[in-house]
């Protein structure tokens, strides 16, 4: 359940991150302090970006970063963080990004019943918009609960 990822010690609000590389890492790091994910994961996901392109700028001002399991993923986890200022990661369609959530799945299928729910959330504008100006975490795991 999207409840069961998406909870306080994951959530940072207003983050201040002058590049892309240091909004991906202020994701990741959340789920490294948790021991969810090895650091090489970070790194993972960072050269994915420089490789594919900026194919995880999913919809405007949104981010789902995440690279495969085998690239230091220890369990199923989520981060999400909101940017103070929204950061360029190259798609011209959907830059600058303010919403950036950081998905771990360990395998092709423990993340599913979360992702679904994660899409949902993501399809709703106005919830977006609030948790992209949420001051506090209540907030934002209020929005949350509704899709689980």
């Amino acid at each position: 359940m999207l409840t069961d990822l998406l909870t306080a010690d994951v959530i940072r609000l207003h983050v201040g991150c002058d590049s892309w590389r240091e909004a991906v890492k202020s994701g990741t790091d959340l789920l490294v302090n948790k021991n969810c994910v090895e650091p090489r994961y970070q790194q993972a996901i960072v050269a994915n970006h420089e490789t594919l392109g900026p194919y995880m700028v999913i919809a405007p001002g949104i981010m789902l970063a995440h690279a495969r399991p085998e690239d230091g993923v220890k369990t199923l986890a989520m981060s999400l963080i909101t940017l103070k200022e929204p950061v360029a990661f190259g798609n011209k369609t959907n830059d600058p990004v303010k919403l950036l959530i950081t998905l771990a799945a360990p395998n092709r299928n423990s993340h599913l019943t979360a992702l679904s729910q994660l899409m949902e959330l993501l399809m709703n504008a106005e919830d977006i918009r609030s948790i992209m100006d949420a001051t506090k975490k209540e907030a934002v795991l209020a929005i949350i609960s509704r899709y689980s």
